[in-house]
């Protein structure tokens, strides 16, 4: 029953193509009518959650595809490739968009860990941190639910938007993202602040060593940590950073070599070999071929 109310919402409140605000600060509701092939995107840590159609994300090779059967919880920066495989003005893609608050989220991992509840465990076996597909409960329903009921009600919404976000992030926590959200979020979440580091200096030459320094890890250690909760090494991870940066910004209409410098190429004859190692063609074909997909990647 809440998910059919939470549909109702968004087709009230999500009219236009693409992304809709809704008032509440990290939470967009968005529709999309068409097919999205598969493109570089970086998701930023967020829950997406679908109740019409489905979206896929492709990370180094696996493919995760989630509907209203399973919410995607992505709690740290990522490089991927996402798209929408079915749309159209009949059928269209719904959902939300909810932008995890690190600190928040820090703050509340914080208060779980040290309560006498624990947590539900996956029954899917260990997780990496990276992407983690969790199912519809009836506590992360019913939370969304509260939350989104909001958009209906702005006189409630700056009282209780705060509140009501905190417990769909609660509900994250006690469901089956729990632990890769705890990993990243709580206490000894090193490799969480190494992928805020190398995010933010995608445009400089950081030193491994220098990170393993900062986070008290020997290089190998911080190697094989970073490589379990990724499934990249750090150098992998900063390559697809940076090319996905710029064939994001090459699609939104920069030029190759204006993208190419911005993530901290300073030769074009290697950023044009590992782009098209990547992406299978040259930078020129994709600015020719690219277009900004429609609504949420």
């Amino acid at each position: 029953m809440s998910q059919h109310e939470i549909k109702r919402i968004i087709e009230d409140f999500a009219i236009e193509e693409g992304l809709s605000e809704t008032g509440i600060k990290g939470v967009q509701l968005f529709r999309v009518t068409q097919e999205v092939r598969c493109a570089p995107a970086v998701y930023e840590p967020c829950i997406i959650a679908i109740v019409s159609g489905a979206k896929e994300a492709i990370l180094d090779g696996q493919r995760y595809v989630y509907d209203s059967n399973n919410y995607m919880c992505c709690p740290l920066s990522m490089p991927v490739e996402a798209g929408v495989s079915t749309a159209s003005s009949e059928t269209p893609l719904l959902g939300v968009l909810i932008s995890l608050n690190t600190r928040e989220m820090a703050d509340l991992t914080l208060e779980v860990q040290r309560s006498a509840v624990a947590p539900r465990q996956s029954k899917k076996g260990p997780d990496s941190q990276s992407l983690t597909l969790a199912r519809w409960d009836d506590v992360f329903s019913d939370a969304l639910l509260r939350l989104l009921q909001l958009v209906e009600s702005k006189g409630d919404l700056a009282i209780l938007g705060d509140t009501r976000l905190r417990e769909v992030y609660y509900a994250v926590l006690k469901g089956d993202a729990g632990s890769s959200a705890r990993r990243a979020f709580g206490v000894g979440n090193e490799i969480a602040r190494v992928i805020e580091v190398l995010s933010s200096r995608l445009h400089e030459p950081v030193a491994i060593e220098e990170l393993a320094v900062k986070v008290g890890m020997s290089r190998a250690v911080l190697h094989r940590k970073f490589k379990e909760a990724t499934t990249m090494s750090p150098i992998q991870f900063v390559k697809a950073m940076r090319l996905n940066n710029a064939a994001m910004q090459i699609a939104g209409g920069a030029r190759v070599s204006e993208a190419a410098l911005d993530v901290g190429y300073v030769s074009s004859s290697q950023f044009s070999r590992e782009f098209k190692r990547m992406y299978g063609q040259s930078p020129k074909s994709w600015s020719q071929s690219a277009r900004i997909p429609a609504g949420i990647m």
